[in-house]
């Protein structure tokens, strides 16, 4: 063994500690949680509301708070999701939910535990703090009338997803063209939720094309059932 091949051997012997130890370190940094967006960088607000009949004949056993015989829900808030044109940010910081502002808001929730979910997921997103987020989540929510024949139906409705829009249009006659959506479940059979798309300042907008493709694809039979409160 030459002089040159010695010296070489003991080099590679010195570096094989410090590559093994950067790439341990290269792995640990690719395990750490990366935010998808920096907060209140999104491009409109989808207020989604849950049709809690359509829940709870899904997860009733597992909600009894929301899904009691005799609470007769029918749209809840299920919350105020920060959108982009194509796709979602999510959990864009840690910042905790205040309890002052939990036990403010989480009745607004049908299932209060639903609001520290919905802050940590979506909230830190909207780069509003805690209290203006679920203060403008309220005013939405609120805002947004639904028709008297979906308040309460003893019933099940059935319903085109053309007939279920021009219902929220005539009841809110500012909507935006295509600003508010019904998502099925069940291969297109029974309505699970609707979004109501707003821009940053809570004014009605048209959802994304991409949102509007997903909810024609998901209310895919010719028409879908409004199950009935109970």
């Amino acid at each position: 063994m030459t002089l040159m091949t010695r010296q070489l051997n003991r080099k590679t012997l010195v570096l094989l500690p410090v590559l093994a130890a950067a790439l341990l370190c290269g792995s640990a940094d690719a395990k750490k949680k990366v935010p998808q967006a920096e907060p209140g960088q999104f491009d409109y607000y989808a207020l989604a509301m849950s049709w809690s009949p359509q829940y709870c004949a899904g997860s009733g056993n597992r909600d009894p708070q929301q899904c009691a015989v005799g609470r007769q829900l029918g749209f809840v808030l299920h919350g105020l999701w920060p959108q982009f044109e194509k796709g979602y940010p999510q959990d864009c910081s840690d910042e905790a939910l205040p309890n002052a502002v939990r036990v403010k808001y989480e009745k607004m929730f049908a299932s209060p535990k639903l609001i520290g979910h919905e802050w940590s997921k979506h909230g830190t997103c909207s780069g509003l703090s805690a209290e203006d987020y679920m203060a403008l989540s309220a005013r939405l929510k609120d805002g947004l009338a639904i028709p008297a024949a979906y308040r309460k139906p003893a019933e099940p409705i059935r319903v085109t997803a053309t007939q279920f829009k021009e219902q929220f249009r005539k009841a809110n006659p500012a909507l935006a063209d295509e600003s508010v959506l019904p998502f099925c479940t069940g291969a297109g059979r029974f309505l699970r939720e609707i979004h109501a798309c707003y821009d940053k300042d809570g004014h009605s907008r048209s959802c994304a094309a991409v949102e509007a493709k997903s909810a024609a694809k998901s209310c895919g039979q010719g028409s879908f059932l409004i199950q009935s409160v109970r």
